[in-house]
């Protein structure tokens, strides 16, 4: 995994860039696809085009894959700030996609800024890169308010979501769209072994809870062979980080404090191992669950090999493809729930950094988060979940319309199928706010690569073994992840 190189004596987001770039040849050898040092991956600009494009030209934003697909509401979004200036070349906006999953993505953009081998204005980055990314001089800080307006419309950022834009005292970002957990489940199924709707998932629900309905499920006469209780996301990858990370936040095992230093121990570690391994066996988690991710895991519950999912909001509108709206629900996790998401941030060597930060405001405004929620995201304002919320830009919620046009009482795409009525829309939309007010942030460190390489192997090794001894593993992953986060 990248790390950045231990900070020099000399300070600055100057100094530092030349300390990385020193040694981005080995860096990239090392760490690196060919595509990432080169740029010439995908969408990616090539590096003859940085210098040519740097005081002119398209401002170029930087982001990963967007899960609402083709024509999705971030280009949508960019496209809507073309429009709005129109007449004025130098600040039309151009929107590239780097291909891969977010760990090549977050390679592709280390490589690209540290070397200057393409020239980006604005990049999405993931809510857990803005520590290395921040300590490393690739962003620029974003500056005062430079109105009381400016410092109100800051203020409509929910506090937790905002504060992921934050290290050691700075804000480094925009919070541009946010993700949490929620806990998916099936009506039909939990109505058919018995369950009544009183006894479904509410607001207050416990895994306690859920191992009371997956033990009533298993005696169920309409139980099929290959039902399981619930089903997640533990394959080795960041999705494994995210269960680990509420598995222990339920236990209150905590990993760092907020400046990234490591905070656990042993035998912490091994009560939250446990609660992990316990959350497994006694929900009775669907095998396939160890090589599941995202997809997968939705496809898994939408076919009734799952009753419960773990998934982010934007499975709430995919369902609508799979599902009747009376065939599923949606609440709260139970326990703690991990924040997700992606903020805005202006790079350090933006040659238009006025022009690219106007444009993450535009990007970041209260419209353009009604648009984000209504195509599926989770939308960052508090404003936006509220009635009477700011409408999304009416030619972005043409664009992102259903050829066959949304249902009566319904706008565009909102983050929910066009079947549901507004009243669960609605709810919908309570339930997320509430939990992402709610939600706990994994540690925060500029190491967070080494971090979450060293939590997943370890730990997947750990579920994969039919005779876990999570006392040893704990003593392991302890040595392990005090080298990770001090950077060694």
């Amino acid at each position: 995994m990248t790390r950045p190189h231990p900070r020099s004596r000399a300070t600055g987001p100057a100094a530092r860039r030349t300390v990385r770039r020193a040694g981005l040849a080995l860096g990239c050898l090392l760490l690196l696809a060919a595509t990432a040092c080169t740029g010439d991956g995908g969408d990616t600009p090539r590096p003859d085009e940085g210098k040519d494009r740097a005081a002119d030209g398209p401002l170029v934003v930087a982001s990963g894959l967007d899960v609402t697909g083709s024509g999705g509401v971030r280009r949508q979004l960019v496209e809507e700030w073309n429009r709005r200036h129109a007449g004025s070349r130098d600040k039309q906006a151009e929107l590239v996609e780097l291909p891969g999953d977010a760990d090549q993505q977050r390679s592709q953009l280390l490589g690209a800024l540290q070397s200057g081998s393409a020239r980006y204005d604005v990049v999405n980055l993931d809510i857990t890169w803005i520590p290395e990314f921040a300590e490393a001089g690739l962003v620029s800080p974003m500056p005062p308010a430079a109105s009381e307006r400016e410092a109100d419309d800051d203020l409509d950022f929910m506090k937790r979501v905002h504060a992921t834009t934050v290290w050691k005292g700075r804000s480094y970002a925009r919070p541009f769209n946010s993700d949490v957990g929620l806990l998916y489940y099936r009506t039909d199924v939990l109505t058919g072994a018995g369950i009544p709707a009183g006894r479904q998932p509410s607001a207050d629900w416990t895994w306690q809870d859920l191992y009371a309905s997956v033990k009533t499920l298993g005696v169920s006469p309409r139980r099929t062979r290959d039902q399981a209780g619930w089903t997640t996301q533990l394959k080795e990858y960041e999705g494994l980080t995210v269960n680990i990370v509420e598995a222990f936040a339920d236990v209150h095992v905590k990993l760092a404090d907020a400046d990234g230093r490591y905070k656990a121990d042993p035998v912490s570690l091994k009560k939250g191992l446990d609660a992990l391994l316990t959350r497994n066996r006694l929900g009775q988690v669907q095998p396939a669950a160890l090589s599941s991710d995202e997809t997968s895991s939705l496809a898994d519950f939408a076919a009734g090999r799952a009753v419960f999912l773990r998934h982010w909001p934007y499975a709430y509108g995919a369902l609508g493809g799979m599902l009747d709206p009376d065939r599923y629900g949606v609440n709260r996790l139970p326990g703690a729930a991990v924040l997700g998401g992606q903020n805005l941030a202006v790079t350090a060597d933006s040659a238009r950094a006025e022009d690219a930060r106007a444009l993450v405001r535009f990007l970041t405004s209260a419209e353009s988060e009604r648009c984000l929620l209504d195509a599926g995201f989770a939308a960052t304002r508090d404003s936006t979940y509220r009635p009477g919320a700011k409408a999304c830009w009416p030619r972005v919620a043409a664009a992102l319309a259903p050829a066959d046009g949304p249902s009566p009482g319904a706008t565009a795409r909102e983050g929910a199928p066009k079947e549901q009525s507004e009243a669960a829309r609605a709810a919908y939309r309570a339930t997320l706010h509430d939990a992402l007010n709610a939600a706990e942030q994994r540690p925060r460190t500029p190491y967070y690569g080494a971090f979450t390489h060293v939590l997943q192997s370890r730990v997947h090794a750990l579920l994969s073994d039919e005779t876990p001894d999570t006392a040893q593993a704990a003593v392991e992953l302890d040595t392990a992840l005090k080298d990770a986060f001090a950077g060694r």
